[in-house]
């Protein structure tokens, strides 16, 4: 985990003040981590700059784990950020029934901004938005089982320890 005063400090994250000084935005338990993947996983898919700073405003609005929902940004980076995009892109235009338009940078011009984008950004911010739900969803749901499954994995390892002793 980073050290808090570095995140608190941070020049980016200075506009949330002293919000940052909440415990809950730092404690690892089953809700605040589960909240902090779901928070980060969903704005990993929203397709502006600075997703990191929305995803810290919304750790700190749901009372999620700060540095975790920071993290999980990351999932889109500058590598995977095409292809998941791209599938974005798809995804909305099934669900708008459109067939998806060809999509090349040979002439990059102000008719082709005005022509290709046009039609494509509906599309793609729809499938933005769903793939950032199923996303945030699955994983809130996926991390609330895991750290279920750990500590009854646990519990049950203690007692076969106990057991043993006794």
């Amino acid at each position: 985990m980073p050290d808090h005063e570095r995140i608190r400090n941070h020049r980016s994250l200075s506009c949330f003040g002293c919000l940052l000084h909440r415990p809950a935005l730092w404690h690892l338990n089953r809700r605040s981590v589960a909240t902090a993947f779901a928070v980060g996983l969903f704005f990993a898919f929203v397709p502006v700059p600075f997703q990191m700073v929305l995803a810290a405003g919304g750790a700190i609005f749901f009372n999620g784990n700060l540095p975790i929902s920071v993290a999980m940004v990351w999932l889109t980076n500058p590598l995977t950020m095409p292809p998941i995009f791209y599938a974005a892109y798809l995804i909305g235009a099934a669900i708008m029934g459109h067939t998806p338009g060809e999509f090349s940078f040979d002439s990059i011009s102000w008719e082709w901004v005005h022509h290709g984008l046009v039609n494509m950004w509906q599309p793609f911010l729809l499938g933005c938005l769903v793939l950032g739900l199923l996303s945030a969803t699955t994983g809130y749901i996926a991390s609330r089982i895991l750290w279920r499954y750990m500590v009854v994995r646990r519990w049950r390892r203690r007692h076969l320890n106990r057991q043993a002793c006794a």
